[in-house]
């Protein structure tokens, strides 16, 4: 046990430095690096430091640990300490640890330059294991290795950054001051890693389809354009592998998917960015009821992972995430919260006429389904807090999808609505070349009205369709959304590294 304890005071949390500060506080430190430079001592020519252990290990294996010496690597984030003792708080990937520092451990002219450290140094520290007389489990320092310079002061941990644009700007800097932010993401990390292993284990095998595409597909949205010189040919970014994944069902793989981004050129918000990532997958021989089951138990064991529970609270309200999830048709849903029965909507007019009751205002050439599906955005999908899969879509908004037998204006297909947001898509694929390219046709007749989201005609996958595809469930869920879920996040920018932003200069 160590008695030479100090104040732990960090005169840097004490107020936040002004821009004149910052420039001030930089030559400083361009000047102490000058001094080293001019000593033969440049810290940005190390290219090694030989770690032993992590922060977490030594608090994790003290018992083990004490009064051994280790070495461990960092950024010092806290210096205080007065004459000939020092403390500092080192903070690695894993957490952080106390160094204490005397100088007649390290000799006068290596304590002085120690002392000279900076917050925000990279240092590497190689000490004995032991307990302050506080209880701190601690590094007593016998030397050190300053590993880079941190030439820019970082914001002081009472202010941090609250500008929440800079916070997402300088991701690396929220990292460096806000240790739960780092936790968010490495739980998104743990997710798709589950996602993966959760698959694997159903024997999908993971596939990698194109991200620049001749016509963009598999979804209903704007595309992003590019152009390829070599080619000649304008290319798209893709807004869906759905159709190249189906594809390899043609070729027999029976059960594929794909983790990766997607591009849609549309709006943002706290829900969406212009990229993203989900998960697509693929499965022959099985139905929406199929996907249902996958899809559920997925969200679950993800959410075990992460939070050793399926009951979880996000933004204040509590859900349960084991399976089953209620299921509910789209008709029953636009009923109970509209009081419109669309069982009994036969026709276009009637649609209108309905629509017209409730004060909503359909586009002209809006039909029978399509104006179901408006009632369901307006009245339905903010009261679907629990999870609910919302089951059979109308056929007009689902190009891809399989007709239900008992009523083909329906389609077998299923969204999952979360907290009023969708968070996965699934159908019984649809696999008759011929119903799929007067799908097609009817969406160029979209695009023709105006509609720049609807399909275009894939002749190739069409022709793919031509040579048998088996019954076949799908379903595509966006991992953003789900790691906003699992990790209580309020906006998609709080579980992307580096979300998409308006450039400064504009």
């Amino acid at each position: 046990m160590e008695n030479n304890e100090v104040k732990k005071i960090n005169p840097e949390e004490e107020v936040q430095l002004t821009e004149s500060e910052i420039i001030e506080q930089m030559q400083v430190r361009m000047d102490k690096l000058a001094v080293l430079k001019d000593n033969g001592q440049n810290p940005f020519e190390q290219l090694t430091y030989n770690v032993t252990h992590h922060t977490n290990e030594i608090r994790d294996n003290y018992a083990e640990l004490e009064g051994k010496v280790v070495a461990v690597a960092g950024r010092l984030l806290s210096k205080r300490g007065m004459g000939k003792v020092s403390f500092c708080d080192l903070h690695d990937r894993t957490g952080k640890i106390q160094t204490f520092t005397k100088i007649d451990a390290l000799g006068e002219d290596a304590y002085k330059a120690w002392q000279k450290l900076d917050i925000g140094d990279i240092v590497g520290v190689e000490g004995e294991v032991f307990t302050t007389h506080s209880g701190e489990i601690s590094i007593r320092t016998t030397s050190y290795v300053l590993l880079s310079k941190a030439l820019r002061p970082l914001p002081n941990k009472f202010h941090g950054l609250k500008d929440m644009e800079l916070k997402y700007r300088q991701r690396y800097v929220d990292l460096i001051i806000n240790p739960s932010v780092k936790d968010t993401f490495e739980k998104r990390s743990a997710i798709i890693k589950e996602i993966r292993r959760f698959m694997d284990d159903r024997n999908y095998i993971e596939v990698e389809t194109p991200i620049l595409n001749t016509i963009p597909g598999g979804a209903t949205a704007r595309p992003f354009v590019t152009h390829h010189n070599s080619l000649d040919i304008d290319m798209f970014m893709r807004i869906a592998p759905e159709l190249y994944l189906k594809r390899l069902i043609v070729g027999g793989f029976e059960r594929v998917y794909e983790i990766g981004r997607l591009f849609r050129n549309e709006g943002m918000d706290i829900k969406h960015n212009p990229e993203f990532t989900t998960i697509e997958c693929y499965e022959a021989f099985t139905d929406l009821r199929g996907m249902m089951e996958l899809t559920e138990n997925m969200i679950a064991s993800c959410c075990m992972k992460v939070n050793g529970t399926c009951d979880i609270e996000y933004q204040g309200k509590q859900f349960c995430l084991k399976p089953p999830f209620a299921r509910v048709t789209m008709t029953d849903a636009v009923k109970q919260y509209s009081g419109i029965d669309f069982s009994n909507i036969k026709t276009d007019a009637e649609a209108f006429e309905a629509a017209r009751s409730k004060g909503l205002e359909p586009e002209a050439h809006l039909r029978r389904g399509e104006i179901l599906n408006l009632f369901f955005e307006v009245f339905v999908e903010e009261n679907l807090i629990q999870p609910t899969f919302i089951c059979d879509y109308p056929i007009e908004i689902s190009p891809l999808t399989k007709k239900k037998n008992d009523d083909p204006t329906l389609t077998d297909r299923f969204e999952l609505f979360i907290d009023g947001r969708e968070y996965a898509n699934a159908y019984s694929e649809l696999n008759d070349p011929i119903d799929q390219r007067e799908r097609f046709a009817d969406q160029l007749k979209k695009r023709e009205q105006g509609d720049d989201e609807a399909n275009l005609i894939d002749e190739d996958f069409c022709m793919s369709l031509e040579y048998g595809m088996p019954p076949t469930g799908g379903m595509g869920m966006g991992i953003d959304r789900l790691v906003m879920l699992l990790t209580d996040s309020a906006s998609i920018r709080d579980v992307l590294l580096f979300p998409t932003m308006k450039s400064l200069d504009k």
